[in-house]
C-alpha cells in the first residue's frame, strides 16, 4: 500500500505543478553534463531496461524450465509479469499524458513549461509518465530472478544468492540513471516507474506459483517447480 499511496501521492504533486522545478533542474544539468562518450555509454547500458527483450528472455528462460522440470508453471510468472505491465503502464502513460525533457529540443518543439507538466499535451506526444524502461526492468529482472534459481536446481548447481540480488537491484538501477540522465524521461517519471514497477514486482513475488489450481488437461504437467509454495 505504501508503494501504491507512494505513486498516488506524486503524480497528484505533479498534477497540481508540484516538483515541476525539480525535474526541470535534473534535465537542464543533465543536458550540460553529457559529452559524446557519456552519452553513448548511457544509451548502450540503457538496453538493460528494453521490455521486448526482457519479455521474450524470460519466457525463453521459463520455457527452458517447463521442459526440464515437465511442469507448466514456470511459464506461469511471465504470463502475469506480461499481463500486469501491459495493463497498467500503457494505461497510465495515455492517462497522463505528460511529454519527455527532449520535446523542447525536438518535434513537437514544445516550450519547456509545457513539456514538463502533465495532462498537457493533448494526447499527442504525452507517453513520459511513468518510465516504462523503469518499470519493466524491475519487473522481469525480477522474473529472471525467480526462474534462475528454478534451472539452476534442475541442473544441481547452487543457487547464489549474491547473484540473484545483483539481477534484482543492479540493472533497475542503471536504467533509472540512464533513461533521466539521457533526458528520454524527467526524474519524476523515473521515481513513477521505480514506483510502479517494485508495486508490480511486490504482487508477482507473493503468488505462490506452486499451489495456482490449474486445469485437469495440464495435470501430466502440473507439479512444484519454482519452490514458491505457502507454507
Amino acid at each position: 500500500m505504501l508503494l501504491l499511496a507512494g505513486l498516488v501521492g506524486l503524480t497528484a504533486a505533479l498534477a497540481a505543478n508540484q516538483l515541476l522545478g525539480v525535474d526541470r533542474a535534473v534535465a537542464d544539468w543533465a543536458d550540460a553534463h553529457r559529452p559524446g562518450t557519456a552519452y553513448w555509454t548511457a544509451v548502450v547500458f540503457n538496453y538493460l531496461g528494453q521490455g521486448t527483450p526482457l519479455t521474450l528472455i524470460a519466457t525463453a528462460l521459463g520455457a527452458l524450465v517447463t521442459v526440464r522440470v515437465r511442469s507448466v508453471r514456470p511459464l506461469l510468472p511471465p504470463i502475469a509479469a506480461f499481463v500486469l505491465t501491459y495493463l497498467t503502464i500503457g494505461p497510465l502513460k495515455l492517462w497522463t499524458d505528460r511529454a519527455a525533457p527532449s520535446a523542447s529540443v525536438k518535434e513537437p518543439y514544445l516550450p519547456p513549461a509545457d513539456a514538463v507538466q502533465l495532462f498537457h499535451t493533448d494526447g499527442q506526444y504525452g507517453v513520459s509518465y511513468p518510465s516504462g524502461h523503469v518499470a519493466n526492468s524491475i519487473v522481469w529482472y525480477g522474473i529472471l530472478a525467480l526462474l534462475l534459481p528454478a534451472l539452476l536446481r534442475t541442473l544441481h548447481r547452487p543457487v547464489p544468492d549474491r547473484l540473484i540480488t545483483v539481477i534484482r537491484v543492479v540493472p533497475p538501477l542503471v536504467v533509472l540513471s540512464t533513461t533521466t540522465y539521457l533526458g528520454w524521461h524527467w526524474l519524476t517519471d523515473s521515481v513513477a516507474g521505480l514506483l510502479l514497477g517494485l508495486l508490480l514486482d511486490r504482487v508477482l513475488r507473493r503468488v505462490p506459483w506452486d499451489d495456482l489450481p490449474l486445469p485437469g488437461r495440464l495435470r501430466s504437467w502440473d507439479r512444484p517447480a519454482l519452490f514458491t509454495s505457502s507454507p
